[in-house]
């Protein structure tokens, strides 16, 4: 699910287009190779009397873990995006209902980001956009943060003091 261009304001350019970074689907998929594994040893030690409602009840069961377990994160993560403009930042998520945020460059003060162990590895980390309204806006497992850190700073500095766009 992209962002359409139509949707953008006249004149609005796309900088970014990201989705949270694919480590949310590390378990996932670990959960899936075990589910799997799971599900073949149970059909191969199976009782022969227990069939065919031990295996009905067996892929039931595999089924529903799957879709709660695998399925929903899967969905979530590719349902959920952020962009940058030249103008906004544009938070969308949600499978069924869509969620959307934006908070206009000129309202953002501050710009923070944060990189634990495992982020520095998987090349990650937390974005913080700090409003004068006081409500951050919290962009979590930001792919390459620190260079979309960089590009909102850069933006922010080209807007000028005032958000008028003339920089300095």
């Amino acid at each position: 699910m992209a962002f359409n261009e139509k949707n953008l304001g006249e004149g609005e350019e796309m900088i970014l287009r990201l989705r949270t970074h694919a480590k949310v689907l590390i378990w996932p998929a670990i959960i899936l190779i075990l589910l799997g594994a799971a599900v073949g040893a149970g059909l191969a030690f199976m009782p022969p009397d227990w069939n065919p409602i031990g295996t009905w009840v067996l892929v039931g069961v595999a089924v529903i873990l799957f879709i709660w377990l695998v399925a929903l994160p899967w969905l979530r993560w590719w349902t959920s995006q952020f962009a940058v403009t030249d103008r906004r930042i544009i938070t969308r998520h949600g499978i069924i209902n869509r969620k959307g945020h934006d908070v206009p460059l000129r309202r953002i003060n501050n710009v923070n980001y944060d990189r634990d162990v495992i982020d520095r590895l998987l090349g990650c980390g937390t974005l913080t956009l700090e409003t004068a309204a006081g409500q951050p806006l919290v962009l979590p497992d930001v792919p390459d943060v620190e260079r979309v850190h960089v590009q909102i700073t850069d933006l922010l500095f080209q807007m000028g003091p005032d958000g008028d766009g003339r920089g300095e």
